[in-house]
């Protein structure tokens, strides 16, 4: 029986279905798209500033952008063909100012403003009067309005047209009123040069209406615990309170039917709610490129034709010269292409004839020559000559042996053809060495009792237990108990014997070491012998 996956239905492999590329319509297509990103020190009011541009620069432009430090503007510029973008807002925060950026992609120009002042939506909205923000006017593009952009000059111009194509065109004769809700104000002093940024919500209300019938036409659910019916409301709705007065310069006449109460060919009166946020800015240059071109326009920096014609020169240097290593790289390129093929395909073709090279032969003779006939007689030999002495047999008995088969291993069984490595566990040992410890002390014991009167006023009490737990043999040193050596005749016999029996032991174990080290040797140099000559197998 086939055992069942433990992994979850949901997280299964399943066969992968290509989703239907929808082609998008022209219109979006066309229309100018934006990034807003932010760059230079890292500040939590530019963060929330770039959000609140991009609600501002809504729907045609990256909301959930996510940018890090090792994003550079390269980057984006790579990503705006794929994503149709036209315009990059790029706010820059260094120790001294805060700039912004506006780039027509992919060729420029750049525009460098310098901001002077900015407030957030969220501070624009609290400190409102009546707060109004309406989620659905996002769902459609803002109207531009500029103004005092007429003065003379190209820089002005070139402004005007920027900020008009940030954003998309409107055809009079196809647009609806209804997606009208936001407009986007840009006001010049021609003054202080300062460029005043805000941005409202619209909204339409009927005029000439009773108070009463505004509040049920427009939705607003009336109190009508002070009235009867809806009709005391609907009569008496001029005493109800007004927030806003009407202002007759706000009065306009609709062109299409609009909802709550706003007819074709009916006065109506238009209401702003600033919703954030605000930017007070100024031109400071406007480059040719992108952000690395020619300077057009300056605003406190003039110079004159001779150092302009010069700039203009280093700067087509530098082109020329980007293009020539460009140029060269390619051709590197090229060439190590070409010669990779050739080489893939001399190797085939010898592989295919079989034939060895000059170069080849002399290399595998020499691998030969070094490796020779290995034996076990050589080996014997080696050693003598060596080590200076006749080896074991029991030393190469395993060199000659035939090939080894591999045992039978019936399937699924546990068995494993490796070593079991030996257990470390020594609680036996201690416990034989605690049992024969515990036994020398009684032993001790039993004869200071024995011979307590000879002890005299030195004897002590304890004396057996500090031997305890100790070792028969503690290298010669002399026992600094403060008494005399208790145990008498037979106990320095018994020391005696079994320092000599420990005298043997270690006499065996140098012989045993200097055996086990001849040995070593002779295997070191054999597998650093077999190692250069797999070197030299291995270049061949």
């Amino acid at each position: 029986m086939k055992k069942k996956s433990r992994k979850p239905q949901h997280k299964r492999n399943r066969a992968k279905v290509e989703a239907p590329v929808e082609d998008e319509p022209a219109a979006i297509k066309n229309a100018p798209h934006s990034f807003v990103i932010r760059r230079g020190e890292r500040c939590s009011s530019i963060s929330r500033l770039s959000r609140d541009f991009r609600r501002m620069m809504e729907p045609f432009t990256a909301s959930n952008l996510r940018e890090r430090r090792i994003n550079k503007v390269k980057d984006f510029v790579h990503l705006s063909g794929f994503f149709h973008v036209s315009h990059m807002c790029v706010f820059s925060l260094s120790s001294q100012t805060l700039s912004l950026k506006i780039i027509r992609m992919p060729k420029g120009p750049t525009l460098t403003f310098k901001v002077y002042q900015y407030t957030l939506a969220k501070d624009v909205i609290s400190n409102s009067r009546k707060q109004f923000v309406d989620e659905e006017c996002f769902k459609t593009a803002p109207l531009v309005i500029l103004n005092s952009f007429s003065g003379e000059g190209k820089h002005l111009k070139l402004m005007a047209s920027t900020f008009q194509n940030m954003f998309p065109p409107i055809n009079l004769s196809t647009i609806k009123l209804s997606s009208l809700k936001r407009c986007v104000l840009l006001s010049y002093n021609p003054v202080s040069k300062l460029i005043d940024l805000r941005h409202y919500s619209v909204t339409v209300v009927p005029v000439n209406l009773n108070r009463g019938v505004k509040k049920l036409v427009t939705r607003n659910i009336p109190n009508l615990g002070k009235f009867e019916d809806i009709a005391d409301f609907v009569e008496k709705g001029h005493l109800l309170s007004e927030s806003e007065a009407d202002d007759e310069e706000a009065h306009v006449v609709l062109a299409q039917n609009l909802k709550c109460g706003n007819l074709a060919e009916n006065q109506s009166s238009l209401r702003l709610h600033e919703i954030g946020p605000r930017i007070t800015m100024r031109l400071m240059k406007i480059e040719d490129d992108l952000m690395t071109g020619e300077v057009l326009y300056h605003d406190y920096i003039e110079k004159d034709a001779i150092e302009v014609e010069a700039l203009r020169k280093k700067r087509a240097q530098q082109r020329r010269l980007k293009e020539q290593r460009k140029h060269k790289q390619e051709e590197n390129l090229k060439k190590k292409e070409n010669d990779k093929k050739e080489h893939r395909a001399k190797t085939s073709k010898q592989g295919k004839s079989g034939e060895l090279t000059e170069r080849d032969r002399l290399l595998l003779k020499d691998a030969e020559e070094a490796v020779g006939d290995i034996s076990d007689e050589d080996d014997r030999e080696y050693y003598r000559k060596e080590i200076g002495d006749n080896p074991d047999e029991e030393l190469f008995e395993s060199a000659g042996s035939g090939n080894r088969k591999r045992p039978f291993i019936p399937k699924g069984s546990n068995y494993s053809l490796k070593p079991k490595k030996p257990r470390m566990d020594k609680r036996r040992q201690y416990e034989e060495d605690d049992r024969l410890a515990r036994q020398d002390g009684k032993r001790r014991g039993n004869e200071g009792k024995d011979k307590k009167g000879k002890a005299g006023k030195f004897a002590k009490k304890g004396m057996g237990d500090d031997f305890r737990g100790k070792s028969k043999y503690n290298g010669g040193k002399k026992n600094n108990t403060g008494g005399k050596k208790s145990g008498g005749k037979k106990s320095s016999k018994r020391n005696g014997k079994q320092f000599a029996e420990l005298l043997v032991l270690d006499n065996r174990s140098a012989v045993q070491f200097k055996e086990e080290a001849k040995f070593i040797n002779f295997h070191l140099l054999r597998v650093i012998q077999w190692e250069a000559n797999a070197i030299l197998l291995l270049i061949a």
